[in-house]
């Protein structure tokens, strides 16, 4: 029996009086590969992106570990609910428009503290202004830097359009009217190169990809 058929033949007994559907996590496994991701990172601490593990108690699992620090979230609503939950640093991934949310996040020094949201755009933070009703809280903010790969003056584009912001220019230009303005600190900037994310530094027989 091979070790994949062996694992199968583990986790059918494992489950077999549970009803479908069900979800199971292999933790020796789970363990394995976060302290792979440990010794790949040489040090740099790994922020947990939480669409990729949607288990509270998993989260609670790696991030015991040393070596990870922080969770990436997906949504607002999720961030608030995770801070809620006793997680301390939480990273909104994207922009968003849930005023709901911001006015629960300026209303409470707890999320507030544990928080940070994305922004791209001063239009963002009118958005969260007005939604603040009456909130008071600083909103902790960091910036999301265009990082795709331009060729031939920007007409041909390798990458995910993920933020108007393509130049360091650009970037201290908002960064500015982030410090400017009250009721915003900003804490950090992220860019995503997801054009080369899972690419290799010098792929055998394929220089282009290299």
């Amino acid at each position: 029996m091979t070790a994949r058929a062996a694992d199968r033949a583990r986790y059918d007994r494992a489950t077999a009086a549970y009803e479908a559907p069900l979800a199971l996590v292999d933790l020796a496994a789970f363990d394995a590969n976060a302290a792979d991701l440990v010794r790949r990172a040489n040090g740099k601490p790994i922020r947990v992106a939480s669409k990729s593990v949607r288990c509270r108690a998993l989260l609670e699992r790696v991030l015991a570990r040393e070596g990870f620090a922080g969770i990436m979230s997906f949504t607002l609503a999720e961030s608030l609910w995770l801070a809620r939950s006793g997680f301390d640093d939480v990273l909104l991934a994207y922009p968003s428009a849930d005023r709901a949310g911001y006015a629960e996040l300026a209303g409470d020094p707890k999320l507030a503290a544990s928080v940070t949201v994305m922004v791209d755009d001063v239009a963002q933070l009118d958005l969260i202004d007005a939604a603040r009703a009456g909130g008071r809280e600083v909103v902790r903010v960091c910036l999301e830097l265009d990082t795709s790969l331009r060729l031939f003056g920007g007409r041909v584009r390798v990458g995910a359009r993920r933020s108007p912001l393509h130049s360091p220019a650009q970037l201290a230009e908002l960064a500015r009217s982030v410090a400017r303005r009250p009721g915003f600190r900003l804490v950090g900037i992220m860019g995503y190169e997801g054009h080369v994310a899972g690419v290799g530094d010098a792929v055998a027989g394929r220089p282009v990809r290299s």
